[in-house]
């Protein structure tokens, strides 16, 4: 179910981290749940993600953070389509919060 939330403002670097994200995010998401993805991409496209998509994206930015800052015997890289820092995930979850998302 689709809730309208009270948008608050974000940062342009926020909008900037989130609209470079989010593309590779549906895409990811449509490889393995199409009908997600399209429900996604349609709430995206009009500005408003439902609960489910919000909770999905927060998620996957998290699990998908590409510059982990461990040392080298960890790894420091993780290989993806993007680059996704801590930095960036947090400004997902800033951004998220601001549409009135719990994260």
């Amino acid at each position: 179910m689709e809730h309208r939330h009270q948008q608050q403002p974000v940062s342009s670097e926020e909008r900037s981290v989130v609209e470079r994200l989010a593309p590779v995010w549906l895409e990811e998401t449509a490889r393995h749940d199409s009908s997600a993805a399209r429900e996604a991409r349609a709430g995206w496209e009009r500005g408003l993600l439902s609960d489910e998509a919000a909770e999905n994206l927060a998620h996957w930015v998290t699990a998908r953070v590409t510059d982990t800052g461990f040392n080298e015997d960890e790894g420091r890289h993780v290989e993806g389509p993007v680059r996704i820092t801590p930095a960036d995930k947090e400004k997902i979850h800033r951004w998220l919060t601001a549409q009135g998302h719990t994260v």
